[in-house]
């Protein structure tokens, strides 16, 4: 028997400049009761506060050029793809990695995550440009925990519901046995956070179980399990939006891999915000 139940709820697209509280409290309204979590996605939250990058704007360095070239292209399209167990198309994706714009990319993850980091297929440190327009990418929040009490602080006040807030990134946590980690830095206490590209090939390879990383839990006091879990079931309730990375996205809108516009992404039913209730 499941132990939540769950509702996603739809907004409008979060552009920069958002006011993200005033959109939460709007749109959970009377539906939430004490004791429920309010999962929110870290992506769409740092979009709303503009932490974005426009690849364009940045030339890459000889070491982001040869990433793209060869470690991109050749370790990743032939030997660690085929060890991550990807797809023909994602390994097609790896063996194809765009140079001019992989570049650029690789620049932003070399200057923002660092090396181990920028050596990761995609989302290297959190950086992620799925369900953005152009050559943005999002950067990872570093204020996570004092957002989430905000939110929590923000919905008391004005709705009067006593509820644990929860920011979630897509990003992979590993689990093996009662020890888990992920690729990506930040997250909450109880997941282990090193390694960059090696954690992911190493959870990647041994198939271990995988779910989505809660970067911040403010409220009651759960266990890392019950944490991954929640973050997990809000995970899949809130689907992927425009796609799961640069490529879905742009073969949705039949457009090339910086020519999604803003517009574009408003037409998509977006799901920034899960209420998740225990069935206890």
């Amino acid at each position: 028997m499941p132990r939540y139940k769950f509702l996603a709820i739809p907004t409008k697209y979060w552009r920069p400049g958002e006011n993200y509280l005033e959109e939460i409290i709007k749109r959970v309204g009377e539906r939430l009761s004490d004791g429920d979590f309010v999962v929110i996605s870290e992506k769409a939250v740092s979009t709303a506060l503009g932490n974005l990058v426009d690849e364009n704007s940045l030339k890459p360095s000889l070491s982001a050029r040869l990433i793209a070239k060869y470690w991109m292209r050749i370790i990743w399209g032939y030997l660690l793809g085929f060890l991550c167990h990807f797809g023909e198309e994602l390994l097609r994706h790896m063996r194809e990695y765009p140079l001019k714009m992989g570049s650029r990319h690789k620049q932003v993850a070399l200057q923002y995550a660092g090396l181990l980091q920028s050596l990761n297929f995609g989302s290297e440190g959190g950086i992620d440009g799925s369900n953005l327009p152009y050559a943005y990418v999002c950067l990872p929040l570093k204020n996570a925990c004092e957002i989430a009490r905000k939110i929590r602080e923000e919905i008391l006040l004005k709705l009067g519901k006593n509820v644990s807030v929860m920011i979630v990134d897509t990003d992979r946590t590993f689990s093996f046995r009662n020890f888990h980690f992920t690729p990506r830095p930040n997250s909450i206490r109880g997941i282990y956070s090193f390694g960059g590209f090696i954690a992911y090939v190493v959870g990647r390879l041994f198939k271990l179980k995988a779910r989505a990383t809660p970067i911040a839990v403010v409220g009651e006091r759960i266990s890392v399990e019950e944490s991954l879990e929640i973050a997990n079931l809000a995970n899949r309730a809130r689907g992927s939006g425009a796609g799961r990375n640069v490529w879905e996205m742009a073969k949705k809108f039949g457009v090339g891999l910086t020519d999604v516009t803003w517009e574009m992404l408003e037409t998509v039913k977006h799901k920034p915000i899960v209420v998740v209730r225990s069935k206890r």
